[in-house]
């Protein structure tokens, strides 16, 4: 009497070649993308905080400490920044006072309801401002 077993092997050292059901998730490149987003959102926020620093006049002052609140311009508001060399600053451009008087009077004949909002440097002499 003759035993025979299966035509083919039930071992699984074949299964070792075969291609395998990748199950896993690949989060590397998810990863990259929210550090990216981090990045540009901290460089986005740094430029942003140092606009609203500037007030409008598009220079950093480096303004007294007080007890008063801080003040929001408007859209029709003039900016004057003084820095610490006596330097006046609005729109981003230096200005000498008399073209400066200029501005302040067609600010008024055009917008009587704006503000003049000036940020002089710790600084500067309080005579000047």
């Amino acid at each position: 009497m003759a035993i025979s077993g299966p035509s083919k092997s039930h071992h699984h050292d074949d299964d070792e070649f075969a291609p395998s059901v990748f199950s896993e998730i690949n989060i590397t490149p998810l990863t990259d993308i929210f550090l990216v987003l981090l990045i540009i959102f901290m460089v986005g926020s740094s430029i942003v905080v140092e606009q609203a620093q500037g007030g409008g006049t598009g220079v950093r002052v480096d303004l007294p400490k007080g007890a008063a609140k801080e003040l929001h311009t408007a859209p029709r508001d003039f900016p004057v920044a003084i820095l610490k060399d006596g330097t006046v600053v609005t729109e981003g451009k230096a200005i000498e006072v008399g073209a400066l008087k200029d501005k302040f009077a067609k600010l008024a004949k055009d917008a009587p309801e704006a503000q003049v909002i000036i940020q002089a440097d710790a600084g500067v002499n309080h005579g000047r401002v």
